[in-house]
């Protein structure tokens, strides 16, 4: 008699990666509900009331349907709105170039070696830890952050007197809380700081014993590894500026509309919407714009 042979039933065993897979869904479970809750409910019930009327009443929130109402009126009727919007967009324009060029030209000079260059960073950055929004309101307040050569040289006459009105509103507005925007560059500066740390030195020394120049150093080398992080700081100046309430004359806009009679939440909410776009398709396009250009620098 031959003995009984017995097999093991089989064990279905994860392989390593979904066990990874796992866990990493696991650990997103948290972010996964805090953006549920704390970003998306409050996105749709917002984009949900800008097509309401809403009122409060003794017994809760009361909604009637508006549909395209609040955002008709806000183009059609609210000429405020319109007017600040479009001033915004003509300021944060103007502003971002200045951020952006100050904070490379600043990260390339800390990046050189000399004594004491980590305490210059720090200074650099420390404003990005005191700006709050009751430290600048009250720099505001004291007309600290504008320059005051505009009044002792007349500058702000001259621009008023040769620029065109469209332009020249802008122009004076940024010349006036330049060193307010100036503050804005710390995170910038590190950025920079960060993608100045990727460029390897042994690139700079076969360029130099090639014989380049440093002025060919930095068109030729710095700036195209530095362009993934100068797209970076483009749309983090962008989301930043727009998202200043101090600076910001649309955002004090649709607060104080909340609480408006005849107008309230679903008005202030179109209005959100409506700012929202605009700076989504100002993102859109510069994202655009740089996919044009390294797909450009990439050819040649």
């Amino acid at each position: 008699m031959q003995p009984s042979s017995f097999t093991r039933p089989k064990r279905s065993r994860l392989s390593i990666e979904t066990q990874q897979a796992i866990s990493g869904y696991l650990f997103l479970i948290p972010w996964l509900a805090g953006l549920g809750l704390f970003v998306l409910f409050p996105l749709g019930f917002s984009l949900y009331m800008s097509f309401q009327k809403v009122r409060f009443t003794g017994e809760g929130m009361k909604f009637e349907f508006k549909g395209w109402e609040n955002y008709s009126y806000a183009f059609l009727s609210d000429n405020t709105f319109v007017a600040a919007l479009v001033g915004m967009m003509k300021n944060t324009l103007l502003v971002i170039p200045i951020i952006v060029l100050f904070s490379l030209f600043v990260a390339l000079l800390l990046n050189l070696k000399f004594r004491g260059r980590m305490v210059f960073r720090a200074v650099f950055f420390l404003p990005v830890i005191f700006s709050t929004g009751q430290v600048l309101s009250e720099i505001f307040n004291q007309k600290a952050g504008s320059l005051d050569m505009l009044n002792k040289y007349d500058i702000a006459g001259f621009i008023s007197a040769n620029v065109p009105t469209f332009w020249a509103d802008p122009i004076l507005t940024v010349l006036n809380l330049f060193v307010v925007i100036l503050w804005y560059s710390g995170v910038q500066i590190l950025l920079y700081l960060a993608g100045l740390q990727t460029i390897g030195a042994s690139v700079y020394e076969a360029s130099l014993i090639d014989g380049a120049t440093p002025w060919e150093m930095l068109w030729k080398i710095t700036l195209p590894a530095l362009t993934p992080f100068i797209l970076l700081n483009v749309i983090y100046t962008i989301v930043d500026m727009f998202t200043v309430p101090l600076l910001n004359p649309v955002l004090n806009m649709i607060v104080t509309n909340m609480t408006t009679a005849n107008l309230g939440y679903g008005y202030a909410s179109a209005q959100g919407w409506i700012y929202f776009t605009a700076v989504f398709v100002l993102l859109l396009a510069v994202l655009g714009l740089s996919r044009r250009f390294v797909h450009y620098s990439g050819e040649r």
